[in-house]
């Protein structure tokens, strides 16, 4: 499909815009859904599949394991190939890994299905907001940046309702298979999507470079699961090999170049430390309300409407206020407003009730998350050049899944629930009162890095590019920094045009 012309140019308003917007958010909500409304159900995969706790972690971090460690290249296939058809592949792979994880007659199986799964959403995660950065003009793009926040967080958090509403009904098997339908719609909607690329783009992919993060990922996973030593060794082996593979290959699927822009890399720190909160504690948070609290599916999901519903209201003008006084304040109040939801939380043991335990809590914690959610993710886009949409968004994303892996690998073990444990209320609970505060101090943490590191002010990414002169319909892509001359190609501009990212750079401070 040929580029179309109106890409970089959509209003919000319009009726082009909303398709997009569709699109982005019914593509992310498949794989952030899948993210979430699994935790309701794992009470009940392990009861079906008689399976132990360290079963119902990998049920989980397989599929986080490969979105994480794929989605940086899903994101540069976007860049390369078309946002649009990237994502589209996304969406028909996922579809067809959740069948498989419908019907899955056992544990192994189903973690295997999952870690497919995941694939599919490496695809298409990146390409949504890729797909929202690149296609709206500069002005539209926190609001549409918001909006996509707000309703994929409406998907991360209205997870466990809909999957207690599956469990209760028809059983846990639907959280999986109800997404070939979904699928199905955001492929119809995709069709009126606008298809935009990195025109720079080209090369082999860093497939070395993937599986070395992969496996990477996977040993420091499986040590915190089993507390194992020698596997967390070799983890940070990895770690340092892919590093220095991506320091030296031309093409890396992780270009570290990327990180001398202070505010991408301060703003994905705090990414890690609010995700991982929010990782852990929608993994125990279902589980503590169904066998802690007796609790069946649906009420233990309805449990956490609340958060939902603040998510929906709050989210877009959560994004609008960032744009109109900087990040900074809403990326450090929103996650002190969240750890109080969190220490809340704290009371919610055997004997509590709804309202005056857990509902204050999930209320608290809705609120701070909807003031950081969107304008974090405005202020990682706004941190680069529009041409590398596809490869922030991936970075970010990645931290976000890599943070909630290794919470939920490491929140049982740090607060001492293994094996059967989480059946035993007692044990359960005690447990659970340990994680809570422990994911306080990750917001806590995230808000002081905010303070400390983002500035009050975006920088401007967002201004008019010359047009390539041989064809007038093409914007001319950014050049690579080289010294005095730049790289020339058919698309050459002055090299004035030029994004540097630097950490002296002052559009960062």
């Amino acid at each position: 499909m040929a580029e179309s012309p109106r890409a970089g140019e959509l209003a919000t308003a319009s009726p082009a815009g909303r398709w997009v917007l569709a699109s982005a958010v019914l593509g992310s909500g498949l794989a952030m859904l899948d993210g979430t409304i699994v935790t309701v159900a794992l009470p009940h995969i392990g009861a079906d599949l008689d399976v132990p706790l360290s079963s119902l972690q990998w049920t989980l971090n397989a599929y986080m394991l490969t979105l994480s460690s794929l989605i940086l290249l899903g994101g540069g296939l976007g860049d390369r190939f078309g946002r649009r058809r990237v994502f589209l592949w996304g969406v028909g792979w996922f579809a067809l890994a959740s069948m498989l994880c419908g019907i899955a007659p056992n544990g192994p199986t189903l973690i295997a299905a999952r870690a497919l799964q995941g694939v599919g959403g490496a695809l298409l995660t990146p390409g949504s907001l890729a797909l929202i950065q690149s296609s709206f003009r500069p002005r539209d793009r926190a609001r549409a940046v918001g909006l996509w926040s707000g309703l994929g967080g409406v998907a991360t958090a209205g997870g466990p309702f809909l999957g207690g509403w599956l469990v209760d009904g028809p059983g846990w098997r639907w959280i999986f298979l109800i997404n070939a339908p979904l699928a199905l719609l955001v492929a119809l909607l995709a069709r009126h999507v606008p298809e935009s690329r990195d025109w720079d783009a080209s090369g082999r992919f860093d497939v070395p470079g993937a599986l070395v993060g992969a496996l990477a990922l996977g040993s420091l996973t499986f040590a915190l699961i089993d507390g194992l030593l020698w596997p967390a060794l070799a983890g940070v082996v990895l770690a340092a090999v892919f590093v220095w593979r991506e320091r030296r290959t031309t093409r890396p699927m992780l270009p570290l170049a990327i990180f001398r822009s202070r505010l991408f890399s301060a703003t994905n720190l705090v990414t890690l430390c609010l995700y991982a909160a929010l990782g852990g504690i929608f993994f125990l948070l279902p589980t503590q309300l169904q066998n802690g609290l007796g609790y069946d599916a649906l009420t233990a999901g309805v449990a956490s409407l609340p958060t939902t519903l603040l998510l929906i209201l709050l989210s877009g003008p959560a994004g609008e206020l960032a744009q109109r006084i900087g990040p900074r304040l809403p990326l450090t109040v929103g996650p002190l407003v969240a750890a109080v939801g969190l220490v809340l939380l704290h009371r919610v043991s055997p004997g509590s009730s709804y309202w005056p335990d857990v509902f204050p809590a999930v209320v608290v914690q809705g609120l701070g998350i909807s003031l950081f959610v969107a304008p974090l993710t405005a202020t990682v886009l706004a941190s680069v050049e529009d041409r590398r949409a596809g490869i922030a968004s991936g970075v970010n994303n990645a931290a976000a899944r890599i943070a909630q892996l290794l919470a939920v690998a490491a929140l049982p073990l740090l607060v001492g629930l293994s094996t059967d444990e989480y059946r035993s209320a007692d044990t359960l609970s005690a447990a659970f009162g340990r994680a809570v505060l422990i994911c306080a101090g990750l917001m806590v943490l995230g808000a002081v890095v905010a303070w400390w590191a983002v500035p009050s002010g975006l920088p401007d990414r967002g201004r008019a590019r010359p047009r390539c002169r041989r064809h007038c319909q093409v914007t001319a892509p950014p050049l690579e920094p080289g010294g005095d001359r730049e790289r020339t190609t058919d698309h050459a501009v002055p090299s004035e045009n030029r994004g540097d990212e630097g950490w002296g750079d002052g559009r960062n401070e």
